[in-house]
């Protein structure tokens, strides 16, 4: 067997790969390695973000992308459901480590679920608790702006999710601790009332 050596760039590894049948070297990007798992690694948007900047400094594109979009823009933009999205899309990919939804038959995402109250458990919460409530629902409600389309039928007694977005994890165990830890910038996106300052 021969024996060749190549210079690879940083970031990077030569993979042997199969195409058209024939073997190729290929230049992939090399994954970060961590010695804890991300749960207990990203517990806050700014953990989040130096994962990012790692895996940025590392060659991965998208990371770096969604840093450089979040800086050259957070302080132009007004609109802050704007803002948490793409707050959210940095937490999103810093969570899931590399991985991002194909969209492919059987392929499975899981989306945090955030629950919707009944008049009367409604009418129980506390006021900053109703101020991050999707809706109030009598007889039909429905969200379809969010995370995933939400309806809720007959006072909340059933309801069902469809329609996913970009938002979404490889686990449910990692949609569910996303749920929790980073409820706050769900809400800022989805939940939050706006500031009726602007509106007519």
């Amino acid at each position: 067997m021969k024996q060749i050596q190549l210079n690879v760039p940083d970031g990077k590894r030569v993979e042997w790969q199969e195409v058209d049948g024939k073997t190729i070297a290929v230049l992939v990007d090399e994954e970060v390695k961590y010695d804890r798992p991300v749960t207990e690694r990203i517990k806050t948007f700014e953990d989040a973000c130096v994962a990012l900047n790692k895996r940025a400094e590392a060659g991965d594109e998208t990371a770096g992308d969604l840093l450089a979009d979040y800086e050259s823009n957070r302080d132009n933009i007004l609109c802050k459901e704007m803002l948490a999205c793409m707050k959210l899309f940095i937490i999103v990919a810093a969570l899931n480590d590399g991985w991002e939804p194909k969209f492919e038959k059987d392929e499975y995402r899981y989306y945090p679920w955030f629950r919707l109250y009944t008049k009367d458990e409604y009418e129980e919460l506390s006021e900053e608790e109703k101020g991050r409530a999707v809706l109030r629902s009598g007889s039909n409600a429905y969200a379809d702006g969010g995370v995933v389309y939400v309806y809720a039928h007959y006072a909340s007694s059933s309801s069902i999710t469809h329609v996913g977005a970009r938002l979404a994890f490889r686990t449910s165990e990692l949609a569910l601790y996303a749920g929790k830890q980073f409820a706050e910038e769900f809400a800022d996106f989805i939940f939050k009332p706006r500031d009726n300052e602007d509106s007519e």
